[in-house]
């Protein structure tokens, strides 16, 4: 019962704050409370969305799309406009009751049939449904509906008149001045109102909702006056209604919502000003034949042309949509700026070295020996000794050279696609031209996706066309047939599958980078000519430890609180997560063999699982002391809400403030402790506001530590299964 009570108030709230591109509850809240300033309007919406609510939830629709208002704020729109706009009767509770039923049902068929071209619903069942109401109350045909003197209904007509709420009338001796009035109605004409104060709280609301979304408001406000200035478009000045439902609600929603907010997000919101305009002008014109407001058309129309215009591109370039929505523009883009950081498991197939040990790039991409123009990107290893010899004295025999006869491995998982094994080893300093890539294995590892490796030694292939081999299994051994002087292994990456197709460039997964003296791990580069390589050596009591397959359960322990109960799932995308039972938190991680990393954390932000979220953000499986394991957090994890709020502001335009992860794996008595730190960064300056420790033993988590800001978390892990 009380599950279901919080689901239903959590689907009110979310129904008012996605007026606002928002889940935000204080939003949430206030557009509520403001609603009720006009009592009928505030009662009628709310009375909308409770049916809109109950009918699809009694259809079975999708729960969390419920709870997130998708289907209900449509429904609220029409409620508070049909309270703004008609008398109170027997006929007003038969009519709305009806129309509520057709906007939830539009709302539902729109919803999928624009869902399927990846664009959004906006307001577009209220506009239609509203306008049939309006053209039906308007017919021959007595419906029994009687319509208010409405200030609101006047203003979209441009027929202008004072506001006839009384509770926002007596608010409305404020003063101030032309501008921050007009600005303040605005935005609460998207209420279907005409006053300062509620716009002033709506304000309050949209400032704790998003800084980046309230400033870009603001923004489009002044350009929206200054361009109505420039060509006199309204010489009596601009409409509020249509400067707060469509004008800058357009911009808003362009700038800062479906477009990763930035300096070319914004500039493309300040063209959706005058293309408003047209279509506010033109529109009005059309449907003003037929005695039809515009409505919040001009804004969808605005919208869904722009989504389309920046969907139908090729390159998508700098300026970018947004592909996973949190409703939060400084969510949206700190999350996009963390994932292009240090989400390159999503952008590539893992592939990793090709061999054991420590080998060197005789010859990296573009090299001045054979690796020219199409068949540049490619790679040349060599194994050197101390003083940077490839042999051991004397040098005479191919059994003099390190690499030669050396295990050749899959760099990653695939299917066999060409071999060759019979071309004879050169002798020292002679090359087989006519076969010119010798002994050679190519590997699909995808459509487009193929890696080769080549100048093996004789009859050392053991594996053939069709085989199916998992990353590390071996190929064959390193020799020196074909187009090479001396034993050497040649590597490259390429779209197609046949022996001397050209090389494209791609980087390798994890690997060690021996030269380094202080931070030796690459991820997902090239390495260049010249550097000295291994593979990471990977610890299999970490590896076994974070092995959190769907099925996974654990219980948490701390003093001082409930225990939580952790399963591990995987969604529709394949995307694999830690859910917590008792707060319902969410944290989605990557395993890649190589690496544990979290991706993203959604819930409570006092849940055991978040404070296990900052300690295990990355973990590299490997307790070489020469690894130290680095990242970055989104920024929206900063609890300096001063700074971060400043932050906000200038996020489109540039960041000074960096949250920085480290950690080092140590052996111990005990098994083995990761210690980890997160630490500020501004301008240069770093400060560390956490430390955290996770304790390991015989392949699984024992428990973590985390104190951070004042709050020390000690808890136990206990596994439910193992594999």
């Amino acid at each position: 019962m009380r599950k279901s009570l919080i689901y239903t108030v959590q689907a009110v709230i979310n129904s008012y704050a996605i007026l606002f591109f928002s889940q935000n509850k204080v939003l949430g809240v206030l557009l509520l409370v403001v609603s009720f300033f006009n009592p009928l309007a505030g009662a009628t919406g709310l009375g909308c969305v409770l049916l809109s609510m109950g009918i699809v939830s009694v259809m079975g629709y999708d729960k969390e799309s419920i709870r997130m208002g998708f289907y209900s704020f449509n429904a609220l729109l029409l409620g508070i406009g049909f309270g703004t706009f008609y008398l109170f009767s027997t006929a007003f509770l038969v009519w709305i009751f009806v129309a509520c039923v057709m906007v939830t049902m539009l709302s539902v068929t729109l919803a999928y049939a624009l869902g399927k071209q990846g664009l959004p619903l906006l307001s577009l069942p209220f506009v239609i449904t509203f306008w049939l109401l309006l053209l039906a109350v308007n017919s021959i045909y007595h419906m029994g509906l009687e319509q208010r003197n409405s200030a609101v209904l006047n203003e979209i007509n441009n027929i202008g008149e004072g506001s006839v709420y009384i509770l926002p009338g007596i608010l409305n001796f404020i003063k101030l001045p032309h501008y921050f009035t007009l600005f303040f109605r605005a935005l609460s004409a998207v209420l279907f109102q005409n006053s300062v104060i509620t716009g002033i709280i709506i304000s309050i609301g949209l400032l704790i909702h998003s800084r980046i979304n309230f400033s870009l408001l603001v923004l489009a406000f002044i350009a929206a006056c200054l361009f109505n200035k420039f060509t006199g478009t309204y010489a009596d000045g601009i409409s509020y209604y249509h400067l707060g439902s469509n004008l800058i609600m357009a911009a808003g929603a362009i700038g800062s919502f479906f477009l990763i907010p930035s300096v070319r997000s914004y500039l493309w919101a300040l063209v959706s000003i005058p293309v408003s305009f047209l279509l506010i002008n033109g529109l009005s014109r059309v449907f003003g034949i037929y005695d039809l407001p515009i409505l919040s058309l001009p804004f969808c129309v605005v919208t869904i042309l722009f989504l389309c215009f920046f969907r139908l591109r090729i390159n998508a370039g700098k300026l970018q949509l947004t592909i996973l929505q949190h409703y939060s523009p400084e969510r949206n883009l700190y999350q996009y700026l963390n994932g292009k950081e240090r989400l390159a498991d999503l952008n590539y197939f893992n592939l990793n070295l090709p061999f054991m040990g420590v080998w060197t790039v005789s010859q990296g991409y573009d090299g001045s020996i054979t690796h020219k123009a199409d068949w540049g990107k490619a790679l040349d290893f060599v194994i050197e000794d101390e003083e940077h010899q490839t042999y051991k004295y004397p040098g005479t025999r191919l059994e003099h050279f390190y690499s030669y006869n050396k295990p050749v491995l899959a760099c990653g998982d695939g299917t066999i696609e060409e071999v060759v094994n019979h071309v004879a080893d050169n002798e020292l300093g002679q090359v087989n031209t006519i076969e010119n890539w010798g002994n050679t294995v190519v590997i699909k590892h995808l459509n487009g996706l193929y890696s080769k490796v080549s100048h093996l030694k004789k009859n050392s292939v053991k594996v053939k066309a069709g085989d199916f081999v998992k990353q590390g299994d071996m190929l064959g051994m390193c020799g020196n047939s074909g187009r090479s002087p001396e034993p050497h292994l040649h590597f490259q990456v390429q779209v197609t599958p046949y022996i001397g197709s050209k090389t494209i460039a791609y980087p390798f997964a994890y690997y060690v980078d021996q030269k380094d003296p202080q931070d030796k791990l690459r991820s997902f580069k090239i390495p260049t000519e010249g550097t000295e390589l291994s593979a990471v050596e990977i610890n299999t009591t970490i590896k076994q430890a974070f092995k959190l397959q769907p099925g996974y359960m654990a219980t948490v322990i701390t003093p001082n609180r409930d225990a939580e109960y952790f399963e591990v799932f995987t969604d529709a995308f394949n995307q694999t997560y830690i859910y917590s039972k008792t707060t319902g938190a969410t944290a989605y991680f990557i395993n890649n063999g190589t690496a544990f990393y979290f991706t993203s954390f959604y819930g409570d932000q006092n849940s055991l699982l978040y404070f296990f979220y900052l300690a295990a953000y990355k973990v590299i499986f490997t307790t070489d002391a020469a690894i130290s394991v680095t990242d970055t957090y989104p920024l929206q994890l900063l609890t300096d809400k001063a700074a971060l709020w400043l932050q906000d502001l200038l996020a489109p335009f540039g960041q000074f403030i960096k949250l920085s992860y480290t950690n080092l794996s140590v052996i111990n008595t005990h098994g083995i402790t990761i210690t980890a730190a997160q630490r500020k960064h501004v301008f240069g300056k770093h400060k560390q506001i956490m430390e955290a420790v996770i304790e390991l033993d015989r392949g699984n988590i024992n428990a973590f530590t985390v104190n951070i800001n004042n709050t020390k978390v000690e808890a136990q892990w206990i596994t439910e299964n193992t594999y």
